[in-house]
């Protein structure tokens, strides 16, 4: 059975009660779309932890390298609630698997970051997944 994508009010319902958003493969450059959904992510009033080995920080937010790592930047009993992956393609099946060992509740793959057997994969592992759709445009909709 192909991957498919829950329902709308499931994503809205995801978005709504989410607090803490970890964004694996964000850009410091301002012309990525990483860099601007986070930065609306932001503005939406979520706590973003960036993930990407070449940055030390993000608009002042301390950025770790890897999933493996963001116990060093969470708060006693802080969790992650959605990892929002921008990489590509080849690079989701490994992002996947490291959010199944951590038992990450939720994944969002962003518009052309595709990987339907890592998308049944994680979601066979009880992980909520969410892929071809933008955040940004999920969470503008919803108002």
């Amino acid at each position: 059975m192909p991957f498919q994508n829950p329902p709308l009010e499931k994503i809205h319902s995801l978005l709504r009660t989410a607090r803490t958003i970890a964004v694996v493969g964000l850009s410091d450059d301002p012309q990525r779309p990483s860099y601007e959904v986070a930065s609306a992510l932001l503005e939406f009033g979520y706590r973003l932890i960036p993930v990407n080995p070449a940055l030390a920080a993000w608009k002042g937010l301390r950025a770790v390298p890897d999933l493996d790592r963001l116990h060093q930047v969470l708060a006693a009993g802080e969790r992650i609630d959605i990892v929002n992956v921008f990489r590509r393609p080849e690079h989701v099946g490994a992002v996947i698997e490291d959010c199944i060992r951590l038992k990450m509740p939720a994944v969002w793959l962003q518009p052309g970051v595709v990987d339907a057997e890592a998308a049944q994969r994680a979601a066979a592992a009880g992980v909520a997944v969410v892929m071809d759709r933008c955040i940004k445009v999920d969470r503008m909709q919803m108002g």
